[in-house]
């Protein structure tokens, strides 16, 4: 392991107290106040949010087969800079990550990268096409330790299918992480459906089409005693619904994205193609549910949906125009905008449903520990303090559809520490030379576990 050592002063913990830090050997090896380390390069942490490192269930890296829209690389560096150690990279690639292969490909692209752990999501059905089941086992039995399956961009709409990955999954404590949307009621959908979509002449995406897929997939996941993940939750009635399966005692777990926390669906009436995503934005009615979801628990994690496009695909009128947002790079921002600035949530909320929970709900050894003696030296600062007005110099990755862009956001990460190194300092990446170089001396995968 690498001899970097940091020694991080002061910080202020998620429970509230301050404490010292001492990073070596890709551990925490040390914690409690006025301590000292010869050879430390020393951080003052006096104002800042030490939370466990960030962990992403939903990012979409785009490598294999659309690397203009971004790479493994340059997905890890937006993940660094906003605060992520782990991201699950999203099946949806071309080739897409239905075997063990691919998903071995993308596993070790993460770990030539460096800035992150990257973990693979394998595809349920084979070319995400919906007929028939992918190579399940194949990839959880992989290098790739696969155990997170989705379609996201396609929902698995066969319910004998679904039934079957559902069953599938259970050998290996696997679970399906399911993209809700009912085809037939979503045709041609171009964002929320309402009154608003009908002034605009937009086909309308009701609330009902992500309802019923949720109804029906926790009554599968009840029936064959299966784990199910509802991906980025965005209706109130959606939030009842899981709301009904966790009381009844159904292995069921939930995410919603960042912006479906700020953002409503009144941003659509500028036909700015930045705020164009699948699921759309919704009614402010809507964005009050899930907040109250999140922190109540009913909504588990925050994930960020994080969807590159080339400037071409977004840069157009809005039917022709690709769904989806960028969002690594702000996420921890909006989160602390819209939950915690208001009192709703504190920062031991922030880290369960950023850190520790979707490292739990992914099966993510070496991820979202607490900040003690013996834990994995993954680690952010966080300035709750500052704030700026978000702009394309605040993104990392090959991305720029933003809808964040001019907005003021509070809060910026100061640093981000993976496997015990500083990926990002002073709110500033390091090189990626140094980071792969780094990397090699630690050993690729030593924080897998």
């Amino acid at each position: 392991m690498s001899s970097e050592k940091y020694l991080v002063r002061g910080a202020t913990l998620p429970g509230g107290t301050r404490s010292d830090l001492l990073l070596a050997g890709g551990l925490i090896t040390e914690t409690g106040t006025r301590l000292s380390a010869a050879g430390a390069t020393t951080i003052d942490a006096d104002g800042l949010i030490a939370l466990p490192g960030l962990v992403d269930l939903h990012t979409h890296l785009r490598e294999p087969g659309y690397e203009q829209s971004e790479t493994v690389l340059t997905g890890s560096r937006a993940a660094a800079i906003g605060g992520f150690t782990g991201v699950f990279a999203m099946a949806n690639t071309s080739p897409v990550q239905d075997t063990a292969g691919v998903v071995e490909q993308v596993l070790a692209l993460g770990e030539q990268a460096g800035y992150v752990t990257v973990q693979p999501i394998g595809a349920v059905t084979v070319g995400l096409a919906g007929k028939n089941l992918a190579e399940l086992g194949a990839m959880a039995e992989s290098r790739a330790r696969v155990r997170v399956f989705s379609d996201d961009g396609a929902c698995v709409w066969d319910p004998l299918l679904m039934r079957r990955a559902l069953e599938y999954v259970k050998a290996f404590d696997g679970v399906v992480a399911q993209h809700a949307q009912e085809p037939r009621l979503t045709e041609n959908a171009q964002m929320n459906e309402g009154p608003l979509s009908a002034e605009l002449g937009l086909a309308g995406w009701p609330a009902v089409a992500e309802e019923a897929i949720i109804a029906r997939d926790v009554l599968l996941a009840e029936h064959v005693g299966s784990r199910l993940h509802i991906c980025h939750v965005s209706t109130a009635g959606s939030v009842d619904v899981i709301r009904w399966a966790k009381a009844r005692g159904i292995p069921v777990t939930a995410e919603v994205t960042p912006h479906h926390l700020l953002l409503t669906e009144d941003l659509v009436a500028g036909y700015d193609a930045r705020y164009k995503v699948n699921p759309p934005l919704r009614r402010r009615e809507d964005t009050e549910a899930l907040r109250a979801g999140l922190a109540d628990g009913t909504i588990d994690i925050v994930a960020t949906d994080h969807a590159p496009h080339p400037t071409e695909a977004k840069d157009c009128e809005w039917d022709a125009a690709s769904n989806g947002m960028v969002g690594l790079e702000s996420a921890l921002s909006v989160v602390h905008a819209s939950v915690v600035a208001d009192g709703r949530m504190n920062w031991a909320d922030v880290a369960r449903v950023l850190s520790a929970m979707p490292a739990r709900i992914g099966r993510l050894s070496g991820q979202g520990q607490p900040l003690e003696s013996g834990s994995a030296a993954e680690l952010t600062l966080y300035d709750p303090a500052a704030s700026r007005v978000f702009g394309t110099d605040d993104l990392a990755g090959k991305g720029t559809n933003s809808p964040y862009l001019s907005m003021t956001l509070p809060g910026r990460v100061n640093a981000t520490f993976h496997r015990g190194y500083a990926t990002v300092l002073d709110g500033v990446l390091r090189p990626t030379d140094e980071v792969r170089a780094y990397g090699a001396t630690a050993g690729a995968g030593a924080a897998r576990g």
